[in-house]
């Protein structure tokens, strides 16, 4: 879809933007911390990070929960449902940003804050509703993510 946002009395055509944005890694170790408490952590699984745009709905986010689960990533083949692999999801504006135009990157195309975290929560449920292993980080907070990717495999899914 093309994207026209009214910022600061501009308008910004963003062009094509996609919905739900994953980028989803496969790491032996991944964790995020706020401050000096880790709130989510896993190993021997799938660091996602997740990005939503202004249209999304909890519909695209079960359907990018589904996709992401049975992505065929891990060793053999196999996807995350198959291996009963656990995901680290942490929600991720900057998946939006745009650069195209000078050096500062516009976040236009991101949802806002208010949008962005119920479609991320219905995200996570809807893994869970597979019965994945789900840890999160912490929604507007600063975070510290490590990860240990393995292969590297990295793939970058939208809808």
């Amino acid at each position: 879809m093309t994207e026209t946002l009214h910022l600061r009395g501009t308008e910004i055509t963003s062009g094509t933007v996609a919905g739900v944005r994953a980028v989803v890694q496969t790491v032996s170790s991944a964790s995020v911390t706020v401050g000096d408490e880790v709130v989510g952590s896993i190993a021997d699984g799938l660091l996602v990070l997740l990005g939503v745009t202004h249209d999304d709905t909890a519909a695209t986010a079960a359907t990018m929960a589904r996709k992401v689960h049975e992505l065929r990533i891990l060793d053999d083949e196999r996807s995350a449902a198959d291996a009963g692999a656990p995901l680290l999801v942490v929600s991720q504006f900057t998946l939006y940003g745009d650069a195209r135009k000078g050096r500062r990157p516009t976040w236009v195309a991101a949802a806002p804050a208010e949008v962005a975290e119920p479609l991320v929560t219905a995200f996570v449920e809807a893994l869970r509703g597979r019965g994945a292993q789900v840890q999160t980080g912490r929604f507007r907070a600063h975070m510290l993510v490590q990860s240990v990717n393995v292969g590297p495999r990295t793939v970058l899914l939208e809808l």
